[in-house]
């Protein structure tokens, strides 16, 4: 009997599924001869909408299908036509379909604008730690314990070069690269050098260092 014989009687899921079996093949073979998925072919022979992508996807998996088995694929599409519900045309389901990514100029543009809100917050954020943070202060000379035996005495360290410094309440210069030098001079009861520091923020860091005079 001629398979076209009766194409009335025939759904397009039973046109297939004939063909296909004449030809031997199983829904594997078929799968890899159209590379259309296994269920969406079993789907289609069951007449199983629910299982497929929209209706133009469907239409180029029959075509697909038709040309293997050597079916006229304009009969194929008008079984198609036929069988497919209208009422299950706007159903979607998930279909197994990839989709390449594509780097456009607007993700270009979000990607930068991202960065440099990203750069923004951590520089703010470098900021305020530094504006509420004592500054660093360190004391080179005089070393704890030092013995001074001149009435003069120079005290240097490195300090933030944003902060001021006072040694013994007195005003201190602070160059650029944050180092500082004063001359202080030393009486009988001088025991002590307080180095203090001082941030914008009001923030201090003080350094205490014990001498011992020994003065003429």
């Amino acid at each position: 009997m001629n398979p076209l014989e009766n194409l009335n009687m025939r759904t397009i899921g039973e046109l297939i599924k004939e063909f296909r079996v004449k030809k031997h093949l199983s829904l594997a073979n078929l799968e890899r001869a159209t590379k259309i998925k296994r269920d969406f072919i079993e789907a289609i022979e069951k007449q199983d909408w629910n299982k497929l992508p929209e209706f133009p996807v469907v239409i180029g998996f029959v075509k697909n299908i038709a040309q293997v088995l050597k079916i006229d694929q304009n009969q194929a599409v008008a079984f198609l036509r036929r069988d497919y519900p209208p009422k299950l045309l706007r159903i979607n389901p998930k279909p197994d379909l990839s989709e390449k990514f594509t780097w456009s100029p607007r993700l270009t543009f979000l990607t930068g604008i991202t960065l440099v809100a990203i750069i923004l917050i951590v520089y703010l954020g470098f900021q305020y730690k530094n504006f509420i943070s004592p500054p660093s202060l360190e004391v080179d000379s005089p070393q704890e314990g030092q013995l001074v035996e001149e009435r003069k005495i120079f005290v240097s360290g490195v300090v933030d070069p944003d902060a001021t410094v006072s040694v013994n309440n007195q005003p201190v210069l602070v160059g650029e690269d944050g180092k500082f030098v004063a001359e202080l001079e030393i009486f009988e009861g001088t025991q002590e050098i307080v180095v203090i520091a001082t941030s914008r923020s009001g923030k201090q860091s003080v350094v205490h260092r014990k001498i011992k005079p020994e003065l003429d």
